[in-house]
């Protein structure tokens, strides 16, 4: 979007950053399917094949959400406030037409990212942090059977420790911001960065 803004397109058309998500909707389960063969040893083919289903599903409503989001934030939608506070929002008439515009935030930021385990989300931060311990635990368990991770499994935790890392510095600069406070106030607090964008980069 930096490189070919959003304006430079019909709003009623996908932009260019549609379409990179449409291939990433593509080309990550297609990597990820090619990396379990690889695999000596592998999860149920069936339970293989739901992962990768709920996987492409959860990017596909992330791809309508997000897509309708970036048209929302030209017209002036503020991603810090809530649905109902946003000044352009909540002067729709007739008032039914916020709760469609609420479906779309939970279809987007609450179902879609669960379904295919974005890092940066405070709502499934948990998750995350799940997954990375489940992860440490298995590989110090593994070598103390006298296994070691081969270089695909390398690259796995060091992202997700790096990752965890990013996420730590993240949250501890926008520790005192009360603003987005208010819009993250559940006990694991990781602020968007769509959010972020909204309140100190799009107003300045």
């Amino acid at each position: 979007m930096i490189i070919l803004p959003l304006d430079w397109f019909p709003l009623n058309k996908p932009s260019a950053g549609d379409y990179f998500h449409m291939a990433y909707n593509i080309i990550t389960p297609f990597l990820l399917l090619k990396l379990i063969e690889r695999s000596p040893t592998t999860l149920p083919r069936s339970a293989v094949y739901l992962s990768i289903i709920t996987f492409v599903m959860g990017t596909s409503i992330h791809l309508v959400g997000d897509s309708v989001n970036h048209r929302l934030i030209l017209s002036g939608y503020q991603n810090h406030l809530s649905v109902r506070e946003n000044p352009i929002i909540k002067d729709l008439k007739p008032t039914s037409l916020i709760d469609s515009f609420e479906l779309l935030y939970y279809y987007d930021e609450h179902l879609g990212h669960s379904m295919w385990y974005l890092v940066t989300e405070g709502q499934i931060f948990v998750l995350y942090l799940f997954t990375f311990f489940a992860m440490a635990a298995t590989v110090m368990r593994q070598k103390r059977l006298g296994y070691t991770l081969d270089s695909n499994g390398r690259f796995l935790l060091y992202n997700f420790i790096i990752t965890l890392g990013l996420v730590v510095v993240w949250v501890a600069y926008l520790w005192n911001d009360n603003v987005l406070r208010k819009k993250y106030p559940s006990i694991i607090y990781v602020p968007e960065p769509w959010s972020y964008y909204t309140l100190h980069i799009k107003s300045s």
